[in-house]
């Protein structure tokens, strides 16, 4: 039974990353002509085919009811937390001292799957000011313009605990 569940997840996998590539293609293009669906599916399957083994959004997630307002409800917090990180480097930018404290934070991240842990990386990245440099098992080095707190608790409370609430809800 164990044997024959590992072809068909594999297959599950290629599938979602079929689907995702298939309406990001749709979103790109922003047509629903024969022509267009048709190297957009072969485009798809190709890139499909060439990385079984990458990541979609849907990988992992859990589909689940309260994964779902989990998900609305990170990407309420990662706006919110995107434009507070837009006004305070505006501030440090347009500040006549530019106080600026440079610095790698070491976090530690209790996600246990590779797309929260990924989601948690690229949510971090995409807030100005920090940089996620490496993910190494539970640890994330993450850069920072204006390092808070090397104490790697604090750190973490600081950079990641927020994001991680909901994405262990939606991917473990």
């Amino acid at each position: 039974m164990e044997h024959t569940s590992q072809p068909r997840n594999a297959l599950r996998e290629l599938g979602v990353l079929f689907i995702t590539l298939m309406l990001f293609w749709v979103m790109l293009v922003g047509t629903l002509a024969t022509d267009t669906l048709l190297i957009g599916a072969l485009v798809s399957l190709s890139v499909a085919l060439l990385y079984r083994d990458g990541l979609s959004f849907f990988t992992e997630f859990r589909a689940t009811p309260a994964a779902f307002v989990a998900g609305i409800r990170f990407y309420a917090y990662f706006f919110i937390k995107l434009a507070q990180s837009n006004l305070r480097l505006a501030a440090i930018v347009l500040s006549p001292d530019l106080p600026v404290n440079p610095g790698i934070v070491k976090v530690r991240t209790g996600l246990k799957s590779r797309m929260g842990r990924l989601m948690l990386a690229n949510s971090i990245t995409l807030t100005p000011g920090t940089l996620s440099v490496e993910l190494d098992g539970e640890w994330l080095y993450v850069h920072c313009v204006t390092v808070g707190s090397l104490d790697t608790e604090r750190a973490t409370e600081e950079i990641a605990a927020g994001f991680e609430r909901f994405l262990e809800v939606m991917y473990g």
